[in-house]
């Protein structure tokens, strides 16, 4: 314990504080210095409000770390779970203003696109499930430094229409892959490839890594204003029309 606790406070690294609330498996982690320190995850039908800071303390415990040591709170922005986002960036929100620290959002789809590696050229698209027979996708291609940077926007589509889209090899990960597996493989034939089962769910660790990049770039987000990346209009905005 001693012992990472000394090397995180040793370091000009920022030290991010990361939070991945979009799916139904939430996670917190601790990174710098493009490492890992620590990650805390659980997949639970519960709401993440039960969860969020009682995995964050016990993060924070376990490593030693005191909060005043946090220089940038991480969150994923979606698009994803409604609930999930507002929970996830209301939580980074307060963490951040109370800590005095940066404030950082990282796209969900980034995230999941991150957690793969493909080589060359490929097409990577994340697919989560987003209920009413739709999906959120968007499209990815790796750089020269082999970072997955999206391609056009985020979108809301259904499998069907996503695979209509697709006329090349591409890699598809996410829970949206779980539930439309059949469908993909039927559709897209030999141009699909599965991502392993272990990269279907967005990491917090991985959103502290896309989240130190930022951080080497200035680019933070303004507590009072920052939005979650929705997508699609939630129930209320459909019924009132707001």
């Amino acid at each position: 314990m001693a012992n990472i606790e000394k090397d995180i406070t040793g370091l000009h690294e920022p030290v991010i504080l990361a939070l991945e609330t979009a799916t139904m498996c939430g996670s917190v982690a601790i990174v710098t210095e493009n490492r890992c320190v620590a990650e805390f995850s659980m997949q639970t039908g519960e709401t993440h409000s039960r969860r969020l800071l009682a995995g964050i303390d016990w993060l924070l415990q376990e490593t030693g770390i005191e909060r005043s040591a946090i220089d940038g709170v991480a969150v994923s922005l979606g698009p994803g779970s409604f609930t999930g986002l507002r929970i996830g960036l209301a939580t980074a929100k307060g963490l951040a203003m109370a800590a005095g620290a940066k404030l950082i959002g990282v796209g969900t789809m980034d995230g999941l696109a991150a957690q793969v590696f493909a080589a060359g050229d490929i097409l990577i698209c994340p697919v989560l499930d987003a209920r009413k027979k739709e999906v959120y996708c968007g499209f990815f291609r790796s750089d020269n430094q082999g970072i997955p940077r999206l391609q056009g926007e985020y979108q809301v589509i259904s499998p069907e229409v996503l695979c209509e889209r697709i006329d090349e090899p591409v890699v598809l990960l996410g829970d949206g892959t779980t539930i439309y597996g059949n469908l993909f493989r039927e559709k897209l034939a030999g141009l699909l490839q599965m991502a392993p089962s272990g990269t279907y769910f967005p990491r917090a660790a991985t959103i502290g890594m896309l989240a130190l990049a930022k951080w080497q770039e200035n680019e933070f987000l303004d507590p009072a204003t920052a939005e979650p990346i929705y997508v699609r209009k939630s129930e209320a905005e459909l019924l009132f029309g707001k």
